[in-house]
This record gives C-alpha cells, structure tokens and sequence, in this order.
C-alpha cells in the first residue's frame, strides 16, 4: 500500500489588487474605549502599544512565543548622476524627494551605463525611482529625435493590478515632462479600442508576462516601431519568478531578446526584488545575461515589531484522536477584528481564496456584534474575482473607507500603502522571503509597524514558531527555476519558431537542451526544418501550447444554477480538488455549495447554501521511476534524484466544521485520474537498518508515512517553494526499488528545481525534519508533526516514534553532501504542453 501526499492542484492566481497612497487612516484615540473605533486626528499607536492590547486577555499572552524587535535604520544620501536630465531630477524633487538614497543613485549610474541591474533592496526603499529614473531620462532624450519615434520601454509585472498600480505612479512623476513620457497599460483588462494607441504612441507600456507571452511577441509585427526602439526592460518584483512559472517566464524573455535583436535593439534590464538571495545569479537565470547587483540598502527603516504566534491547543480531537489546535483561521479573525477596534490599519494575508473570505466573513460578524457600521470597514481580496470587483475594492481602498483586508497573496507584490500600521500573517507563506516581503507591506512611510505569524497546526509553522533563529537569523532562500526544463522549453521553442524561424544562431539563447529537443519537436511534427530554420507548421497558435501560471487547460467558470450569473474562475488543474461535487465555495462573503461539475463543458454550478462546515478533496497516489540520475549511498540505504510518472484520483471529499475543524463525514466521488510526469527525490532503507531502528513490519507503514510527511511539511526551510508545490508517496515495498521508500515530488510536468534543491540539502533537510517530529510534545503525533491536511489516505497510518527512530537511523550513515544531479531530458509526450 502506498500512502500519498499530492501537491495542489494550482495556487490561488495571483489576483490583482493595487493601492495607491492614501492620506485617509483611523489612529488609535488616546482614551481609547473597549469595544469601539477610535475616532480619527489622534497620535499613531506605536507597534509595541499595539501588541501589548492584542495579548490582553485570559490566555492570550501564552500564545506569543517570540517577539523580535528590529530596530529602526537612518538612510545615506547621494547625489543623481549628472546625465539624468534636470527635468526628471526636477520631477522627482516636485514629487518631494530631494535627494535619492546611495542605492538608488548607484542603479541608475550602471543603467545609464547600459548594465543590466538588479535592484534587490528592502521593502519600501524606493527601487522603483531607482530604475525610473534613468528610464524617465532616456525617454525624454527619446522625444527630441528629429526623426521616429524615439525610445521606448516596457515594464513587467507579475500581476495586472501592480502595472496599473505602477502606471499611476508613473503618470504623477512625469506630468511635468508633457507629452515627452505616454505610460499606457496593455493586458487582457484594457478595451480593444485602446490597443491600437498603445502600439502606435505609448513609450512605456506596461503589461504582465501572460500578455507578452500570448499577445505582444506572436504579434511582433504590429509592435515592431515599439521594439526597434526598446532602451530599457524594467522587471518588477522579479523574486516572483521561481518555480515552473519562472522558468516559462525565463523563456518568454529570451523571446523577447530574439525579436528586439531582429529589429536592431538590445535592451537593459533593470530587475526589481526586495527578498532574494543571490539576486545577480537569479537574475542572471531569468534573463540570460550577466546582470549587476545593488543590494546595499541606503533607505531608513522604521521599528519592526515581529511576533509569532501559536494558536492554543482545545479540547476537541481530531483524525486518530490526536490533539487539536485552534485554527489559524479562526485565530487570525480575531486578530483582526481586534485591530480594526482599535482603528489599526491592517491586512491580514492568508494563503487560500477560502481563507480569505472566510476570516473576512468571521471579522464582520464580530465587528457586527459591537456597532452595526463596523463590518463595512472590512472586506476580503481574492485572485477570481471579476474585473468590477476588484476595481471597486481597489477604490474602497484608495479612499480609505476599508479599515481591514482580509487577501491572498495579491496584495504582496510590490503595492504602495500608506498608513499601514500592522500585518497578519495567516500560516508561513512558504519561503522566508514571500514572509518579509508580506511583513514590510506595513510601516512603509518609515513609521514603526507590527508584524505577526499565526502558525498554522502544521510541521513547518510548529517549527519555526519554536526555532524563531530559523526565520530571523537565516538568509532568504535561493529562487529557483530551471529554463532547460524540457516540459517548458519544447513549447517556448515552437512559439519562438511561429515569432521567427529558429536558426542555428538561435540555440545559444535558449539553453543547451535545445539541439536534443528539436529533432523531437520535428518527429511530432510540430516544427519542419528548412534551409530557412525550423519553422512551426501548424495552423493553431504556438503561443497556445505554453501556459506559462502553470494552469494546463480551460479554466472552469462558476456559474450560479439559478440565476446563469458568472461568479468567477478556478484553474482547470484545481477543479477536482476545488469545486467537486459537494464542494463548499466562498465568493465575496456568500456560501456556495457546487452541484455539477462538467469538466467537458468546463462549467462548475453553484447554488447559494449555509452549509455549517467546510470541504477538503481526499486522493490516492501511484509512483513509477522512469530513470535514476543519480544515486548516493547512506549507509545501506541508498538518496536518489531522478524522473518518475505519478498518477492522481480525486476519491473522495470530508466535510470539516467550520473553526473546530472536526470531521463530520466523507463523500464518495467518481472523478478520472491525472498522470505527471516530473522530478523527484527519494530515499530507501533496508532490513538491517529497520531492525537497528526496531522497526517491525506492523509500524513500517507508519514511521515511513509520518516521515514522508513532516518531510514535505519542512522542505520549504531550503527550497523557493511550500508544500503545495510538493508531493509525496511512501511504499514499504516499492516495486521499482524493491525495498521501503519514500519520495518526494515537484508537483509540476517536468519538474520545479524543488525536489533537486532537497537533494543537494537532503543532510541538513532530513535533519531538521528528525527535530520537528521529536520536539513536538503530542503523544502519538498531531498536525503539528506528522499529519497533514491534505493526506489522501486520512493521515492513516502514522506512528510517530517509528519515524524518530528511522529518520535516526538513516542520518546516522548520512553524507556530508548529497553529491550533484544532472539536468533530465526525458522523452517529450505527443504535445510539449
């Protein structure tokens, strides 16, 4: 029997949600009442003041285990370097910045050098006047040509919302320049009439990698004024690259080289992060050039206050009987309800679209309760909201009528807030840098903010709230990606050849996979070689073949049953797992349950319910090896990395009460399975080290369970990913190795990089995951530890102390290193997609 651990099927979309700078914001009144807002014009409470009234309460201080206090930094001027034109330096001054900060200054020098840069300082540092700067200039030297058009620029975001955020941005700064800087958004939300403007007159255009991919580069023609004149790139929160979507973006860029290059440009790249580790290296991969860093932050800081929290334990048992703790959920609610009491402007970042609405939901009963014009103050955000929405919260922000928002990951990336004094953190985001990244959304105007993580009961968030030096005395992670994944360059080759026939002077650019890949690419008959290059030789649009979030197929839309209206959209890849038969949706504060779900038609219908529980998809995984890499001896067992096919079914959903979280039932569903083919780590152990580790058959099925696991639970500490990227399976005989196994797997075709990374770290990965399992103080383990909230087997069986003893045993023979993968080029199915 093989127990499972499968990855999601697809994260929330990155939803937009744009703020602007706002004067409008509630400060804490000095004589504060219990139970009311402060009224507005009273000082600004300061982020120890703020925590201390949080932990006020029978049991509430108990719940912070850590309080790190980062203290406050004063900035280091420098002076413009003297070819940005004294009209930008006038604009920028009128914008009420008299002197840019050293990095800034620094940037702008090696952009107007012609060096790409990366830009990879804190939060709020001011990266984009570092790279608007020279961008501003040159376009303005652009409009004084005596003849064409001049220069251009292109600005890419990872989500449209921050592009608009950013044009507004843009628009203020360069009023003062006239007509010389024409900012103009292009994406799927801007009307067909405008398209036209935009390629014939805009100079700086802004748009996301989805419409470079699918609209601007298959259309290169129409655009062709646009790239012969490209001066500079401009990527904005470049650390959101990573994973599968990193790479395709990694390959849509070096399209975009290709085509500029077939007009006579070469454009600068100017890349911008607040959260990466070897930022010149990532960048480097993104783009496939060298590219320069400016990593030495010159901006002050105000105090951060950062506590973690641990929701307490209750009195109710979960799966197997094991211990229950309050859910992160439930526990972040709270947090905000009390905030936004207190007239703290905050947002609570949460990791789901359910978690979103739901914690919106729990705050504007509560607000309720204490005055009936509250919970009109508080409001969800979520990627599938339709454009109407979102651009009215995007208002209701704006003018600061929103006290509280409850969002996913959306509003992370790279927005501008004033006035923000707090953020939640509803369970570990994943990577230490999508946790700063969302920490430094508050106190950006240099005010001091606070910062808190809810831990959810979950291996990694027990983890870190107990090993606090994990999160503060660690380094970001790495970003990783990998452009020469096959799964991800076979289809960027065939829309690279519909663009431009590929030549030979072509396979440098992208990547040394390529000679292997195109005789594939020819015996499928997607690319036909001729004297000319490699043509694509279809009718269909190559652009089609990649899609580049990782969805794979037509997204399902939410339609109500009764009514036909369109509620929104999930990605295909999440349908079986998000709107099943049975499934509980939440869309903007309502409770939908789905009746039908057709995936032919591509159509989920909805009917508005109160179901009083939740629903969580149950699923059984198969494993093959298709090849081994390469192998490592520990001790007698045996570290492996390499290709396997893993094969899914959705059987079967639970329905969960709401805030207990305890398991009311489980539902039977007949849904087809998915195969994938992807990369993955495993590791064995033989009978000699089982009996040293006295394990006996009996609970050989457990021990390797929960360590598979709590395994998955702690990769994110070394790898850019979290544990919804990542699968597992453990065999206590598994056919292809004939011994006990357990592995671990990128939950994406081809691979992420996620389950090599573990490879290369598996001493110091495993070792860790020994500690969490030991160190938690349940009995027979817990979610804290061993069980996890998406087991396709119900967390059955697990046992705890099997897996302390065997993980013991394994590290005991342990290498220093792990050795060193090769790169995997497997067969290619029919379709590269």
């Amino acid at each position: 029997m093989a127990f499972n651990h499968l990855p999601a099927a697809m994260h929330d979309a990155l939803g937009p949600l744009s703020v602007t700078p706002v004067t409008h914001s509630v400060p804490m009144a000095k004589n504060h009442r219990p139970g009311r807002p402060p009224e507005s014009g009273d000082s600004r409470p300061s982020p120890t003041m703020i925590l201390d009234r949080l932990a006020t309460g029978a049991g509430r201080a108990a719940r912070i285990t850590h309080t790190e206090h980062l203290p406050p930094r004063s900035g280091t001027h420098a002076i413009w370097p003297d070819r940005i034109r004294p009209e930008v330096i006038s604009a920028i001054e009128g914008a009420g910045v008299d002197h840019p900060w050293a990095h800034q200054a620094t940037a702008a020098e090696h952009a107007l050098d012609g060096e790409s840069v990366v830009i990879a300082t804190g939060t709020a540092s001011g990266k984009s006047l570092a790279y608007l700067a020279p961008v501003l200039s040159t376009l303005l030297d652009g409009s004084e040509a005596p003849n064409g058009r001049g220069a251009t620029a292109l600005y890419l975001a990872p989500t449209k919302a921050l592009a608009a955020d950013q044009r507004r941005s843009v628009k203020a700064l360069a009023t003062p320049l006239g007509n010389a800087v024409r900012p103009a958004v292009y994406d799927g939300d801007t009307p067909v009439e405008e398209r036209e403007w935009v390629r014939q007159y805009a100079n700086y255009v802004l748009t996301n990698p989805d419409m470079l991919h699918r609209g601007i580069l298959p259309s290169h023609p129409r655009w062709a004024s646009f790239l012969r004149a490209l001066r500079y790139v401009v990527i904005d929160e470049c650390h959101t690259y990573r994973g599968v979507f990193g790479s395709h973006v990694a390959q849509v860029l070096r399209r975009l080289r290709r085509l500029c290059a077939r007009y006579g440009a070469d454009p600068v790249f100017l890349l911008a992060s607040a959260t990466a580790a070897d930022p010149a290296v990532a960048a480097g991969r993104l783009t496939g050039l060298p590219v320069v860093e400016v990593s030495d932050d010159a901006s002050p800081r105000g105090e951060l206050v950062f506590a973690l929290w641990e929701p307490p334990l209750t009195e109710l048992h979960g799966e197997r009987g094991a211990p229950v703790r309050r859910t992160a959920t439930a526990e972040t609610a709270d947090l905000l309800t009390d905030l936004t009491l207190q007239g703290v402007r905050s947002v609570a970042f949460v990791r789901s679209r359910r978690g979103a609405e739901l914690i919106s939901v729990i705050a504007k009963e509560r607000l309720a309760e204490v005055d009936r014009s509250l919970p009109k103050r508080v409001a969800a955000y979520r990627g599938g909201y339709l454009p109407e929405e979102r651009r009215a919260l995007e208002r209701a922000l704006h003018s600061g009528e929103l006290l509280g928002l409850a969002a996913t990951t959306a509003l992370e990336l790279g927005i501008d807030v004033s006035g923000l004094d707090s953020v939640v953190v509803c369970g570990y985001p994943g990577t230490r840098a999508s946790l700063w990244q969302q920490a430094g959304r508050a106190g950006r105007s240099g005010q001091g903010a606070l910062a808190v993580l809810v831990a959810r009961d979950d291996p990694l968030d027990t983890y870190l709230v107990h090993h606090p030096e994990a999160l503060f005395r660690q380094p970001v992670e790495s970003t990783v990606l990998d452009p020469d994944n096959p799964y991800v360059l076979a289809p960027h080759l065939c829309a690279a050849a519909a663009e431009l026939p590929l030549t030979e002077t072509d396979i440098a650019l992208f990547g040394p996979a390529v000679p292997e890949l195109l005789p594939q690419l020819e015996a499928t008959k997607l690319l036909r070689k001729r004297p000319s290059g490699w043509h694509w030789t279809r009718r269909e649009r190559a652009a089609d073949l990649a899609d580049i979030r990782g969805g794979g197929g037509r997204p399902i839309q939410i339609v109500e049953e009764g009514t036909g209206r369109l509620l929104g959209t999930v990605d295909a890849a999440a349908a079986h797992t998000a709107v099943h038969e049975g499934a509980v949706h939440l869309h903007q504060g309502r409770t939908y349950l789905v009746r039908t779900l057709d995936l032919e038609d591509s159509v989920a219908l909805v009917e508005q319910a109160d179901p009083p529980y939740s629903t969580v998809a149950r699923d059984t995984t198969a494993i093959t090896v298709l090849e081994t890499d390469t192998e490592i001896p520990w001790g007698q067992g045996r570290l492996c990395y390499g290709s396997v096919e893993v094969t899914n079914q959705v059987v079967s959903f639970l329905r969960r009460k709401l805030i207990t979280g305890e398991v009311l039932g489980e539902t039977k569903l007949d849904l087809p399975p998915r195969t994938l083919r992807t990369r993955a780590v495993w590791w064995t152990v033989t009978e000699d080290q089982l009996d040293a580790a006295r394990i006996n058959p009996e609970i050989l099925g457990g021990a390797l369970h929960a360590a598979e696991h709590a395994s998955i639970g702690l990769l994110p500490l070394f790898a850019t990913c979290d544990r919804w990227d990542i699968g597992g399976v453990s065999v206590p005989l598994h056919p292809d190795t004939l011994l006990p196994t357990v592995f671990v797997y990128d939950g994406h075709p081809g691979g992420a990089g996620f389950a090599e990374r573990a490879f290369h770290t598996a001493r110091a990965w495993l070792t860790a995951t020994r500690e969490a399992i030991a160190s938690c103080e349940c009995e027979a383990g817990c979610p804290s530890c061993i069980q996890s909230p998406k087991c396709g087997n119900g967390n059955d069986p697990l046992h705890k102390r099997g897996a302390v003893r065997l993980l013991t045993e394994l590290l005991r023979s342990a290498p220093p290193e792990a050795g060193r993968a090769t790169t995997v080029k497997p067969d290619l199915p029919d379709s590269p997609t």
